[in-house]
């Protein structure tokens, strides 16, 4: 009966061990007596005391990987032993992404980037780092002997006509902007022209021949300085050369093209840029018309300049480049042509061509005074006629003919001192340019009138009579 019990009580034990629950045991159950008792696991006796403490272990770590990840993902709501937190308590949670946290996971260092933040992917080094000269290896097998003695240059390919065309215009016309010769000399050495070089003038000129003559003055000087620097005397006749076969499509756009042209020439002749055989050389070859015209104008040109001297003022001077002295000359001899040709739309081309809209007033005074000192009627209606074509051309503007008028109405009592009834004469003049519509009502009536009393005869008895000059 004793060995039958001995047996039951092992069957039980093992029994016991293979049906642990998750509670946890209790001291008597720990603490077993030195003769603890053995399980046979395949073939091998093992002490029951090791397979509990084998289960309670894996048991623990069930147990804390359950806590961590409800604790993550619902934000630490529950403590390790599954009770609630009272509120206000916060429990430190694990990192979500603890693979990217770059800290030492051996609890190690001050959390600072690995090697300064020089040691990640694509970086070479800390800011501020200089690399010494990779010394060349002789032993390499592509090691060539040449290799200590190249010397390496930045190669820039040349220009072909679409792109130096398209390089070379925005440089022109910004140059028409600021005018220093010197800043684009400096970005055209830049520049691989190669062959290209004769386009330059070809294209400076043709761009100023759709501007104003204060451009084809630029062009000018331009040209005089390139020359020798970047061109030479050969490209810029190989330029002209160009021009004179393209006058047929220039002057589609341009139909002074012909006369501008020739004024280019002569002006590089008398700058020294071009020979003064250079329109010898086309005499009887020539068969287009526009070249022909061209080289007549620039052969005129240059025979009203004894030696072929200079030509300084083949363009004139534009715009604030004018002195005022200078501007009433070229107003003078202007209105001065017009009466002698009469024709209304050369005066004003030669009055837009002056480039200073804000001195149009002096032409407005110098033509009222031109009238007042003329004893006859053609002067007063031609000059009534161009007056009114400017306006109506919106040449001249209200305010540059309003100044005009008041300077003449400020000066009329010195101008009377030397014309008699000149009063009279500007009060019939503004009252036909009232008419016309140039002149306002209210700059109308502030021309002054002059009254003056005299006796009609010595024996009138004293009767007086009022006419006003």
């Amino acid at each position: 009966m004793e060995v039958e019990n001995e047996q039951t009580d092992i069957i039980n034990t093992t029994t016991e061990v293979d049906n642990l629950s998750d509670t946890p045991f209790s001291g008597d159950e720990e603490n077993v007596g030195p003769d603890e008792i053995k399980v046979e696991i395949n073939g091998n006796w093992i002490p029951v005391t090791s397979i509990n403490e084998a289960k309670i272990n894996a048991r623990a770590k069930r147990r804390l990987r359950k806590n961590s990840s409800r604790d993550s993902g619902r934000g630490d709501s529950v403590s390790d032993t599954g009770e609630a937190l009272k509120s206000g308590v916060v429990v430190p949670t694990s990192p979500k992404g603890k693979y990217l946290d770059r800290r030492s996971r051996s609890g190690k260092g001050r959390g600072l980037p690995k090697k300064g933040g020089a040691g990640g992917k694509g970086v070479w080094g800390t800011p501020g780092q200089v690399y010494d000269l990779e010394e060349v290896d002789i032993k390499d097998p592509n090691y060539d002997d040449d290799q200590d003695n190249c010397v390496y240059e930045t190669v820039v390919l040349p220009l072909d006509e679409k792109a130096c065309e398209k390089t070379l215009t925005p440089i022109i016309q910004e140059y028409f902007e600021h005018g220093d010769t010197n800043e684009v000399a400096e970005m055209l050495k830049d520049l691989n022209l190669g062959e290209m070089k004769c386009s330059v003038p070809v294209l400076a000129v043709s761009l100023a021949l759709e501007g104003k003559a204060s451009h084809r003055e630029m062009t000018s000087k331009l040209l005089a300085d390139l020359c020798g620097t970047v061109i030479s005397k050969h490209d810029v006749e190989k330029s002209f050369d160009r021009l004179l076969k393209d006058l047929p499509e220039l002057v589609l756009d341009t139909p002074r093209a012909p006369q501008l042209v020739g004024q280019f020439i002569a002006r590089s002749v008398g700058d020294g840029i071009l020979c003064n055989t250079y329109i010898d050389g086309y005499k009887g070859t020539v068969d287009c018309v526009q070249a022909r015209a061209a080289l007549d104008r620039a052969t005129v040109l240059l025979s009203m300049n004894k030696g072929g001297k200079r030509i300084d003022n083949v363009w004139g001077s534009g715009g604030g480049q004018q002195s005022v002295k200078h501007l009433v000359k070229e107003i003078d001899m202007l209105l001065k042509e017009y009466l002698l040709s009469g024709d209304v739309s050369e005066a004003e081309r030669c009055l837009q061509e002056l480039e200073v809209p804000h001195f149009h007033h002096e032409l407005v005074y110098e033509a009222v005074v031109m009238v007042l000192e003329s004893t006859g009627e053609t002067n007063f209606k031609m000059m009534l006629s161009l007056l009114k074509s400017l306006w109506r051309s919106a040449v001249i503007t209200t305010d540059q003919m309003k100044r005009g008028y008041e300077r003449v109405y400020h000066e009329i009592p010195d101008i009377n001192l030397d014309v008699p009834h000149s009063y009279s004469v500007l009060e019939r003049f503004v009252e036909e340019c009232f008419s016309a519509g140039i002149i306002s009502k209210p700059l109308r009536d502030l021309c002054p009138s002059r009254g003056r009393k005299r006796f009609v005869s010595e024996g009138d008895g004293g009767r007086l009579k009022s006419e006003s000059y």
